[in-house]
Order: C-alpha cells, then sequence, then structure tokens
C-alpha cells in the first residue's frame, strides 16, 4: 500500500476532504455482474466483469477453486489475469433458453481467503441495451451528448491477421496483427475536466491530476486497439506500448479515460500491428480490444511459450 507516500508527496490540492484512499498494491478483487442480452436463437449471454482495487498490480488467479462459475463447468472462459481498477463487461457466458429464474455464480478468492462473488440472473432490470454499455462506461457523459451518434453506434469487427493458436520461445518476438472497422460512431471528443473560468494554469494542473473522486467516468472518446494479456502468470513487453482496457483516470496515462490522452493515428489499411515478446515459459492467451469510444470487440490468440 502506497497510501502514505502518495500523502506525503502531491501537491495540497489533492489532500482535500475529497481525496479518496489510493493503493497501488495489495487489495483484493470483487466480480461484477454487468447484465445479459438475449441472443438471435433465444439463448441469453450474461456479461461479467469486475474490480481490481489496486492502481498498479495485476493479480493472476487460476481457475479452480480461487477462480470458478458454479453451477456447471468451472471455467467459462474468465480472465486469469486480472488488470488494475474497473473493468467492465469482460467476457460473456451463453446460458439456454431454458435458463429461467437460475443464478450463475462467479466466485473469486483473491486476499487473504476474501471471497467475492457475482451473480448472474435473467431478472428484467439486469437487461442490456448498447446506450447502458456506453453510459456506464462515460461515453455520453452522465447523459450529455446523447444523440444519434451514440444511439446508433455498433460495436467495431475485428479481423485477426495469422494463426489463433501460436508457438514461440522465451525473448522471440511475436508479431500481432489485426484489422479493425468501425462506422465512425460516436462523433469524437476529449475528456472533459471541469474547470473555473478564474482557475490558474496550477490550478487546472492540480484537478486534473486529482485521484478519481466523481461518481461516474468520463473518457475521451475515438477508435483505438489494444492487447493484453488475458490469461498466463508470465510477463510479457509489447511494442509499441498498447493503450489500457482499463479505467485509468489518473492525467497523462496511455488510457481513454485519463486526463490529456489522445486517440492514435489510425493505421493504414485499418491494421494494427504489435509486437510482443515473453519473458517467462508458459501458456497464455492475449486479448485484443477494439474500442470505438462507446462499444467493444474482442479477439483472443494463445500463445504457448516455451
Amino acid at each position: 500500500m502506497r497510501l502514505f507516500a502518495l500523502v506525503m508527496f502531491c501537491s495540497p490540492a489533492l489532500v482535500s476532504g475529497q481525496f479518496q484512499p489510493y493503493f497501488e498494491h495489495g487489495r483484493g478483487i470483487a466480480p461484477a455482474y454487468e447484465g445479459f442480452e438475449q441472443n438471435a436463437d433465444g439463448s441469453y449471454t450474461m456479461y461479467f466483469g469486475y474490480m481490481n482495487e489496486n492502481w498498479e498490480e495485476e493479480l493472476y488467479v487460476p481457475i479452480g477453486a480461487n477462480n470458478a462459475f458454479s453451477p456447471g463447468p468451472s471455467d467459462r472462459g474468465q480472465p486469469t489475469r486480472f488488470l488494475p481498477r474497473r473493468n467492465r463487461m469482460v467476457f460473456g457466458v451463453e446460458v439456454p433458453v431454458d435458463f429461467g429464474d437460475q443464478e450463475l455464480v462467479w466466485t473469486l478468492i483473491t486476499r487473504e481467503g476474501v471471497t467475492q462473488k457475482a451473480y448472474g440472473s435473467l431478472r428484467k432490470d439486469y437487461v442490456l441495451e448498447p446506450i447502458t454499455v456506453q453510459s456506464e462506461s462515460g461515453t455520453v457523459a452522465g447523459g450529455r451528448e446523447n444523440g444519434a451518434d451514440v444511439q446508433s453506434n455498433v460495436p467495431p469487427r475485428i479481423n485477426l491477421v495469422g494463426e489463433r493458436i501460436r508457438t514461440a520461445r522465451v525473448g522471440q518476438p511475436v508479431i500481432l496483427e489485426a484489422v479493425v472497422e468501425d462506422d465512425g460512431q460516436p462523433k469524437s471528443r476529449r475528456y472533459r475536466v471541469a474547470f473555473e473560468e478564474e482557475d490558474s494554469p496550477r490550478e487546472r494542473l492540480d484537478k486534473a491530476l486529482r485521484p478519481p473522486i466523481r461518481g461516474t467516468v468520463d473518457r475521451v472518446v475515438g477508435l483505438y486497439f489494444g492487447w493484453h494479456i488475458y490469461r498466463g502468470d508470465g510477463i510479457a513487453s509489447f511494442t509499441p506500448a498498447q493503450g489500457k482496457t482499463w479505467e485509468d483516470t489518473r492525467a497523462f496515462q496511455n488510457s481513454p479515460w485519463s486526463p490529456y490522452w489522445e486517440p492514435p493515428m489510425l493505421p493504414d489499411d485499418n491494421r494494427w500491428t504489435a509486437e510482443v515478446v515473453f519473458h517467462q515459459p508458459g501458456a497464455y492467451v492475449l486479448r485484443g480490444r477494439a474500442d470505438d469510444g462507446g462499444l467493444t470487440a474482442d479477439i483472443e490468440v494463445v500463445v504457448n511459450v516455451e
């Protein structure tokens, strides 16, 4: 925990009555049930995410007693690598037409035996609509700019270039390529920071650097694509550095939820290319996420590293 160090070195504007505890390491994870949508064949997809209370530490929880679903198979495609902070709509679990009033329970045990559970159900108040997803992720900024471009937005489409299952050696670069197509919606916009007209440049910077104090997030709206480790306990390096898929609301971070972040330039032919080098052997699942500033799409690549 770095709370003491943070308080000692922050500017006076950060240490206020609105200050919230800030933990870089040492905290746990709470799974979250996001809601469900009905599929064309009548089945349902339940969506789950999580809240990692740490701002820096990524936790690894293998599939098993500490990371399991019930009833039925314990492995429902959930991550074993948990990125910092709030991660929404991370994965979906399909359930049959006749699922009825049953519950699907995701159990996570991370710190000191503390058990956290998320309960998925088909209750009507959990129905997901695209506008709901966009509102939760900060696209409409608390109800503002909820125009036709948001209402008609559809998720990006991703085509992976190359094999979905690959083999590599430690230290050997692996090239990752994906073609991302999008409808160009919603309209791009910058992050909003609450400034007063009389604020000096220093006061504006202090406000932008404050730890999060808002009840809802804000974000930059613009298309980007990035890779991260979804399953696996080792370390990997990506080139170029990949944009964060989690809600890092601190200023000057490589995250759409960060003040001063700018979406990258779109590549030629919409082909996003990256290189990954693994530093430990093991079985990895890499997740590539395309985010148009409102809705997302994912692809995965399995890499067995010797």
